[in-house]
Formats: C-alpha cells, sequence, structure tokens
C-alpha cells in the first residue's frame, strides 16, 4: 500500500496500536504468573512429599527404637496425626492449584476473545470510514458531470472527459460501455493509458466474452465495437487478460423494458479492491449511468428531430423547410456559375376523393407510392420534397425548361398509369396537375419563381388538369399578384385609421323626377388627401376577406351621417348600401344593422341593402334565410347587376326582391344594340308584372334617360344625373324631369 493511502484515520489506528501492546503486556504477565504459581505449586509438592516421607521414616524408628510403654504411644500417635493432616493438605493443595490452573485458563481465553472483538470493532470502523481526499475526488468528478447539449449530442466524447477525472480516484485500466441491440452488441471500449496491440486485444476478447455472459446474448451475437484512448498519467503496463476484473451495473434502455445494457470499469491489480475503493467505484459509476443513458436517448431523440426537421415523416421526402433551404441555396449556386435550374410544383388532381371515398390510410398509401415513383425518376442531384398535403415539389439542378418539359411529362404520364388499389380491392387511378418555372428565365429571385410556379399550376389546373402549366408572361402575372397584395395591406392601413369612408350617389323617380334614394359607396382617402374608387379594391376585398370589417365601417358612418342629415333637413329618404357576399352566410351584419337603427333612431324600412346577382346565387341556401331575416327585421333589399348572370330568370322565380338594378352594361348600350334595348325593355316589363321595382344604373346622357323613361324604368342614376358626393344636398342634383 503506498504512502497516505490508507482509507483509516491515523488515530484510529494509533489508537488500534495502543490497546494492542497493552494487551501483548496482559498476555506477558499472565503468562509469567502462571509459570510463578506452577514453579510454587511443584515447590511445595515437592516439599510436602519430603516432609511426608519424613514422618513416616520417623515412626518407623520410633516403632523399632523405642520400647513399647505410653510416652512411645503416644509419639506415634502424634506422628500418625501429623501424617494424617499433611496428606490432607496436599489434597487441598491439589484441588487449589487444578481450580487455579482453570481460572488462568478461562482468563486467557476471555483475554483472546476481548482481543480478537476489539480487532473487529476496529475492522468494522474501517470499513465504515472512507477517507476524506478520496471523497473530495470522487465530489471534483461529480461535479464535471454537466449536461448540455453539445455533451448529449457527443456523449461519447464527453465520457472521456468524465473518465480523465474518474482515473484519479481509482487507477483502473478500461471502462466500457455495453448495449444490447437488436442487431447485436454494442461495445464502447476505453482505454486508460497506452496499451501494446496485444494487451488491447486481450482486454477486449476477454470484455466482450464477460458482457456477452452478462447480457444474455448467444455467443455468436454480432459485435460493433468501437475503442477510445483515454490518455493519463498512468505509466505504461502490460496487465494480461485473464487478470481483468469488471464491476459494472446496469444501464436502463429507456426504449426497452428490460435491461437495455452495462456499463462498468476493469482493472488488474495484485491485490484485492476494498470495500471503500468498491464503493466509491460502484456509486461513480451509478451517476454515469445516468448521465450515460439519458445522454444515448436524448441523442436518439436530437437525432429524430433532426432528422424530421428536414424530413417528411410519412413519404420520407425532405420537406417544405429543405425545400425552401435548397431553393435558396441553388439560386446562389446557379447565379456563382451561370447554370439554369427548373422547379416543378406537383399537385395531385382530386386527392381529397380518395380520402373520402377510401379513407385517409388509403391516401397515405397513395401519397407514399407517388413519392417513391418521383424518387424513381429523379436524377443524382435533384432534390424532391413533400411541400404538404398531396402537394409534392421538384428541384431539377442545371436543367433549362426543354429538360424540365421532359421530366414534367415523365411525372405526370408515370404516375397517370399507377394502378391504386382500394382496402375492397378495387383499383382506380390519379392525374397530376404540374407547374413549372426555370431560372432566371421565370424569375430572378426565389419570391418570383415560387409565385410563378403557383400561377403555373393554377393554370395546369384551369386547363382541365392532368397537364403542365407553363407560364409566358409569368413575370406580368407576378406583378399583379404583388399589386393585389400591396392594395390589400393600404385597405387594412385605410380601415385601421378610419380612411375608408361613405360617398352618396342619387337616385331619381323617373316620374316625378325627385330624388327618390342614395347608394352608398366606398372611397378610400389617401393619407395625403387624394380620394380613390373602392372599385380598385374590389379583388383584394374579396381575395383577403375585408368585406365584413368594410361592410360595417361604411354601414355606421353612412347610418350616422343619415341621421345627422335628417335631423337638420328631413332630405334623405332611403339609402342603399352594399354588402359583400360573405354577408349572406350569417355573419351578423343585419343585427348590427338593427342595432345602430335603434340607437340612431331610424327606420330599418328606409334601409335597402344590395348584394350582386352573381354573389346572391352562388349561395342559394343561404341566400333563402339572408331574405327572410332581412324582411323580418323590415330592411329593403336590392339585386345589383341583374342580368349579368346566364339564370337569371330562374333566380327572380326562386327568390323575391324588392328592387331590381339592371346591369350597367345593358344600359349604356341601349341606343347602339337593339339586343341590349329589348332586353332591357323586356327586364322592365318582366319586373314591373312581378312588382319589383326597377333601377337603371349607367345613365350618362339624357338619350339615355329618356329611353328609360319611355320603358318605364322605375329609377335611374349615373353620372350624367349626379357624381357620387360626401354629403347629401338634394337641390345640388340634375332634375331628371
Amino acid at each position: 500500500m503506498k504512502p497516505g493511502s490508507s482509507l483509516i484515520p491515523q488515530n484510529l489506528e494509533e489508537m488500534r496500536q495502543h490497546v494492542l501492546e497493552r494487551f501483548s503486556d496482559l498476555f506477558e504477565n499472565h503468562t509469567r504468573t502462571n509459570l510463578f504459581a506452577m514453579n510454587l505449586a511443584r515447590l511445595v509438592h515437592d516439599s510436602h512429599l519430603e516432609m511426608t516421607g519424613n514422618l513416616k521414616q520417623g515412626i518407623r524408628q520410633i516403632e523399632n527404637g523405642m520400647p513399647d510403654n505410653a510416652e512411645k504411644k503416644s509419639v506415634i500417635e502424634c506422628l500418625v496425626e501429623a501424617n494424617s493432616s499433611s496428606s490432607r493438605l496436599d489434597q487441598s493443595l491439589a484441588l487449589l492449584f487444578l481450580e487455579r490452573q482453570r481460572q488462568r485458563e478461562k482468563n486467557g481465553d476471555n483475554l483472546k476473545q476481548l482481543l480478537f472483538d476489539f480487532n473487529r470493532m476496529v475492522e468494522g470502523f474501517a470499513g465504515t470510514l472512507i477517507e476524506k481526499d478520496l471523497l473530495e475526488r470522487q465530489s471534483q468528478v461529480l461535479e464535471t458531470i454537466v449536461l448540455s447539449h453539445e455533451k448529449v449530442s457527443q456523449w461519447k466524447a464527453f465520457v472521456q472527459e468524465i473518465l480523465s477525472g474518474f482515473h484519479s480516484i481509482f487507477p483502473f485500466k478500461y471502462f466500457f460501455i455495453a448495449f444490447a441491440e437488436e442487431k447485436g452488441l454494442s461495445l464502447y471500449l476505453y482505454y486508460l493509458g497506452d496499451f501494446s496491440d496485444q494487451a488491447r486485444m486481450l482486454a477486449r476478447t476477454n470484455l466482450v466474452e464477460q458482457v456477452i455472459v452478462k447480457l444474455g446474448l448467444p455467443v455468436d451475437a454480432p459485435l460493433d465495437i468501437e475503442e477510445f484512448h483515454v490518455l493519463t498519467p498512468s505509466e505504461h503496463s502490460e496487465l494480461p487478460a485473464c487478470d481483468i476484473e469488471m464491476i459494472t451495473v446496469p444501464v436502463p434502455d429507456l426504449e426497452m423494458p428490460n435491461l437495455g445494457g452495462l456499463l462498468g470499469v476493469a482493472f488488474g491489480s495484485m491485490r484485492k479492491l476494498s470495500i471503500q475503493e468498491e464503493s466509491v467505484i460502484r456509486s461513480t459509476l451509478a451517476v454515469m449511468v445516468m448521465v450515460v443513458g439519458s445522454s444515448r436517448t436524448l441523442s436518439r431523440t436530437l437525432s429524430e428531430l433532426e432528422y424530421y426537421s428536414t424530413h417528411d415523416p410519412l413519404t420520407g421526402l425532405h420537406n417544405r423547410r429543405y425545400f425552401h433551404d435548397m431553393i435558396h441555396y441553388e439560386e446562389g449556386r446557379s447565379e456563382r456559375h451561370n447554370h439554369k435550374f427548373s422547379v416543378l410544383m406537383l399537385d395531385l388532381d382530386d386527392f381529397k376523393d380518395v380520402n373520402d371515398t377510401y379513407g385517409h390510410p388509403c391516401g397515405d398509401m397513395v401519397l407514399k407510392q407517388v413519392a417513391e415513383t418521383i424518387c424513381s425518376a429523379m436524377r443524382k442531384g435533384d432534390i424532391a420534397t413533400r411541400i404538404g398535403g398531396d402537394e409534392f415539389a421538384v428541384i431539377l439542378t442545371e436543367t433549362g425548361r426543354e429538360g424540365a418539359i421532359i421530366v414534367a411529362e415523365k411525372l405526370r404520364t408515370e404516375l397517370r398509369g399507377i394502378a391504386f388499389q382500394s382496402p375492397e380491392g378495387k383499383l382506380f387511378h390519379i392525374t397530376t396537375s404540374i407547374g413549372m418555372v426555370t431560372f432566371p428565365e421565370d424569375g430572378g429571385n426565389v419570391s418570383d419563381l415560387m409565385a410563378g410556379v403557383d400561377i403555373g399550376l393554377y393554370r395546369a389546373k384551369a386547363m382541365g388538369k392532368d397537364g403542365v402549366g407553363m407560364l409566358e408572361s409569368a413575370k406580368d402575372h407576378i406583378q399583379v399578384g404583388r399589386n393585389t397584395r400591396d392594395n390589400a395591406e393600404k385597405l387594412r392601413q385605410a380601415l385601421k385609421s378610419g380612411r375608408i369612408i361613405p360617398y352618396y350617389q342619387p337616385i331619381f323617380d323617373t316620374r316625378s323626377g325627385e330624388v327618390f334614394a342614395f347608394e352608398t359607396l366606398a372611397r378610400l382617402k389617401e393619407e395625403g388627401g387624394e380620394i380613390v374608387s373602392a372599385g380598385i379594391f374590389i379583388e383584394t376585398i374579396e381575395k383577403y376577406g375585408l368585406g365584413r370589417e368594410l361592410d360595417r365601417g361604411i354601414l355606421q358612418k353612412a347610418l350616422t351621417a343619415m341621421t345627422n342629415t335628417l335631423n337638420k333637413n328631413k332630405e334623405p329618404s332611403r339609402l342603399f348600401i352594399n354588402l359583400s357576399s360573405q354577408e349572406i352566410q350569417g355573419r351578423g351584419i343585419l343585427g348590427y344593422a338593427e342595432q345602430l337603427c335603434v340607437e340612431l333612431k331610424l327606420p330599418p324600412s328606409e334601409i335597402v341593402f344590395e348584394i350582386t346577382e352573381r354573389d346572391a346565387i352562388s349561395d342559394m341556401t343561404n341566400m333563402r334565410k339572408f331574405l327572410s331575416n332581412l324582411r323580418e327585421k323590415g330592411f329593403s333589399f336590392a339585386l345589383d347587376d341583374f342580368g349579368s348572370g346566364y339564370n337569371s330568370f330562374h333566380y327572380l322565380r326562386e327568390l323575391h326582391f324588392d328592387y331590381v338594378k339592371i346591369d350597367g352594361a345593358f344600359v349604356r348600350n341601349i341606343l347602339n344594340s337593339k339586343i341590349d334595348c329589348i332586353l332591357v325593355r323586356n327586364l322592365t316589363r318582366m319586373c314591373q308584372e312581378m312588382g319589383i321595382l326597377t333601377v337603371a344604373e349607367f345613365v350618362e346622357s339624357r338619350e339615355i334617360l329618356n329611353a328609360l323613361k319611355e320603358m318605364g324604368v322605375d329609377y335611374v342614376q349615373g353620372f350624367y344625373l349626379g357624381l357620387p358626393r360626401q354629403d347629401f344636398h338634394r337641390l345640388e342634383w340634375k332634375n331628371p324631369a
């Protein structure tokens, strides 16, 4: 044992040495006393024998030499009595010496037992005490075991860091981690020091044999061994593998219900480990078990997360995120090397019918097979991705338009030829629409390319599906889309800041020439004060769902203005207000209007809501409910742009309207087109017979006005009669009478 390496505190050792010395003195005194007593007993015994012999000899001499008389008899009796007493004394001394010998033996046994008990007690204390320096070194090792993302992902290297400190507690030679995998045994072997190839081979063979036994694996289990060298200050040593002793603890695998592996140290030594040394090693191993087990599981989880962050879990293709990263990379690479590349966007036609008819598991099967087909058609270096749902995207590197068309047609044809099987065993087929763009012809950046490929895909759908859409003027379409997006943001800001305001255009009675009502028109007030017609934003409003906010803002401002005007001069009688198509789906505009009328004390009968024919007939079920609810609340309804639909007469029969506003495209041409004139006249007559009032729009001249009056149109409006204004002033309107 090296100096200073004792596991027993110095004071305990001194106490043991002191007690042992005292016991030694006691044993020495006890032995000397025994020897003295034995010699004394022997002397007494010998003296007694000598005295007894002398007495017997004296008796014989007296008997032989003295005459018989009373004196002789008295002397002989005295000598006999003395001899008898001597015999009794001899017996007593024998008993005394025997008892003394028994007590001496008993005392000796007690001293021996006491010595043994004390020694066991000291050894017990030694077995429960650990050197303070050893504990401090162990604490220093444990303090270094701090988990982090980097250490978890590189857990094998992390183990090497821990081992360098662990080796300072006990100079073991090998450290290993073993896991029972489905494929066999995974063994991570760390060498603490510099060993020869032969020593490593012997250690590896011995460890593998022992680990296989401990994990209960077959002898021929496949092996996957990784070896690491942890350089330490330990001396070079060639310990034979047969002398290797293992200390192991189980490593639970969170993914397996049974023992997942082993972790331990292996060492060779000329002496057996003490209880304290083994205790420290096991406690340190127990901490490392948590580190290794948790790190390995977390490392697996992180690897899976990293994989699925760039891959689609269903098809195994790369996902949208990876697609966007790679298309930006390809853009830069193509610019540097003056290459072209193309992008294909694939959308399965009517794929929703597959899920609805055969179920989502069948739909998933279709998506997987589509992904396999796409991959089989790709060259090395091309990138196939699943963007989401039934939409796939392919980046064709260093490929111009002609090559991209060939690939797109090949994909479309192969996908069309696949016969899928439903759960019931029925065969079915699918078709695919493909949009295609090429860099830099169809877009000089990723944003333009993505907008262009979407337009190409929509075009393929519009052409009847199962085709490839290529755009000759993709950039123009992209600019239109951007203008729409810009208008949407402009409209949102205007709504937020209250810069959407109502203008009012008069509607005249053709018989009296008086103003009958006003139509409310939305206008946008630019930040610089310029007024812009809302017609510019019609497409934006519909596309981005801004109609509800616009309708409510205009309604509140228009009714408030109407109330203020009525309180002053009683001029407005009715107010026509346009609604977006979404309002017929029960979005609460009528309840909001009813509440405003109550607050502003306006009769609902003065309010006429109007919706274009195209919007009104798109949802007949909700339109019936909307009209019923509208009339219950006391409002009136006008059908705008009547005649623009292909089946207008059918809707006149199915639905009853208070007003019909004849489409201005017919009105403006009644003087030049016999057909338009006949249509307007017959529409007016039909509405009159059905009890529906008519309003003609786009009256732009006196001649058109007179023709409409002659046809019997009830009301008219247009720029000839009055431009939209921000206020109500009846006296300034042109009287059509």
